[in-house]
């Protein structure tokens, strides 16, 4: 008769035991991966800023020694445009391409320091670049690379023998870096510094009576741009 309560007690002991050792299973349960900002995609954006740009004018009149350049002036002035790009993203590195081309109004004049004047103007510039980068979730710092092509306007002022003016078309590299930053899921903002160099021109011929010269072009730009990605989830699990 004495071993019906003992067992009622044990019984009873386990089951109010049961919810206390169910809990504790649910408390060491793994937990879920946190999740990340996922770059990867397709993206179409704008883009706006200013640049500066710094041209040196050669010509037979001018003196001999290191560079040669007779006359050295800068320009400066807005662009904005638009591109479209692609990233793959693994682990926190990012790598991807980006195509581009802006308008401008990146333009300034040796002011006759050579008897005559010399203007600038950086009509419109585009670029093909590589792109590669870090991210900490939704931040991304990246470096960019690769060619550049756009067209320039010259116009040679020669006091009382006229003007000689004309468009160069040139190709060179663009290089530069800056961040980016995902506000919501598909819209991105970035500010990206970036050089481009355009190389030099010849004018073997001008039309108004001074003699052949030659132009280097170089541009320092900073922009600020906003960017839609499409596709792909907005993140993804980091084990």
């Amino acid at each position: 008769m004495k071993r019906i309560p003992l067992t009622t007690v044990a019984l009873g002991a386990l089951a109010l035991g049961t919810p206390a050792f169910a809990a504790d299973l649910a408390v060491k349960a793994p937990l879920r991966a946190p999740l990340i900002y996922d770059w990867s995609g397709f993206y179409v954006g704008g883009f706006g800023g200013y640049g500066f740009g710094n041209q040196n004018v050669n010509n037979a009149t001018g003196p001999a020694g290191f560079a040669d350049f007779t006359a050295n002036f800068e320009s400066h002035g807005p662009f904005g445009g638009g591109e479209i790009g692609y990233n793959w993203q693994s682990g926190n590195l990012v790598f991807g391409v980006e195509v581009d081309g802006a308008g401008t109004n990146i333009q300034g004049n040796d002011n006759f320091a050579l008897g005559w004047n010399d203007a600038n103007k950086l009509s419109w510039v585009a670029s093909l670049r590589a792109r590669g980068g870090i991210t900490v979730d939704r931040l991304l710092l990246f470096f960019t690379g690769g060619w550049a092509t756009g067209d320039i306007e010259h116009t040679n002022t020669n006091p009382g023998a006229g003007v000689d003016q004309f468009t160069a078309h040139r190709s060179g590299l663009a290089a530069g870096g800056g961040l980016a930053y995902a506000i919501r899921d598909n819209l991105i903002g970035k500010f990206e510094y970036r050089y481009y160099d355009l190389g030099t021109y010849h004018r073997d011929a001008p039309t108004n009576g001074v003699l052949p010269y030659n132009v280097a072009n170089t541009y320092s730009t900073v922009l600020l741009g906003l960017d839609f990605k499409f596709g792909g989830g907005p993140a993804f699990a980091k084990y």
